[in-house]
């Protein structure tokens, strides 16, 4: 069993930045939302010492899963390079106004999703993709639960490669940052933290 979580919202999802590789701290409302999930992790989970805590070693992920490890007793968080965000080159850190400056004629052919796989100096699709399901095939025949926390992105197409869905009814999936999605038995169930509001 995997229990999935996004990082809690940064300064960079307030500004409809692409994050990518690059990182942006933690928002007050992104802090309580890891710890909201770290409570829920509490609860669905019996004894900690059964469990990994893995994530990403991008700040965002690293503190988030560090919040979930204080709240829940879980141990250190493992951080795996393949649990990042899809890399974006240059253009992380830009807005999709940004983007459209740079490259004129990527918005009218592309949409928000199709533009994290079209930097000219990002990670490209297949690599992406290609690392999430190394982690995943490896964490599904190691058998032990888990705990991941990663990003949205990598998120949606994690998800969708345990449900083998193509890369658009992926990208289609929600990505909430105060919720955890249960991977079990090859279904997926979505389970909401207490909803917190905007400080």
């Amino acid at each position: 069993m995997i229990y999935l979580v996004r990082h809690g919202r940064t300064a960079f999802n307030v500004g409809g930045r692409f994050q990518g590789h690059s990182d942006s701290p933690l928002t007050e409302l992104g802090l309580a939302q890891a710890a909201a999930v770290g409570v829920l992790l509490k609860s669905l989970i019996p004894d900690p010492a059964d469990w990994t805590l893995a994530a990403s070693p991008l700040g965002r992920a690293a503190h988030t899963a560090r919040i979930i490890q204080a709240e829940t007793g879980l141990n250190s968080p493992l951080l795996d390079d393949r649990l990042r965000e899809i890399g974006m080159g240059s253009w992380e850190g830009l807005t999709e106004e940004d983007i459209a400056m740079v490259s004129p004629d990527l918005p009218k052919r592309a949409d928000r999703y199709n533009i994290l796989f079209s930097a000219p100096d990002g990670e490209g699709l297949a690599a992406f993709t290609a690392r999430l399901r190394s982690w995943l095939d490896e964490a599904l025949s190691d058998g032990r639960p888990r705990v991941a926390v990663s990003h949205g992105v990598a998120g949606k197409v994690l998800r969708g490669i345990y449900l083998g869905l193509d890369i658009e009814e992926a990208l289609k999936l929600d990505s909430p940052q105060d919720a955890i999605f249960k991977l079990d038995g090859g279904a997926i169930e979505k389970i909401a933290a207490l909803a917190i509001a905007e400080p």
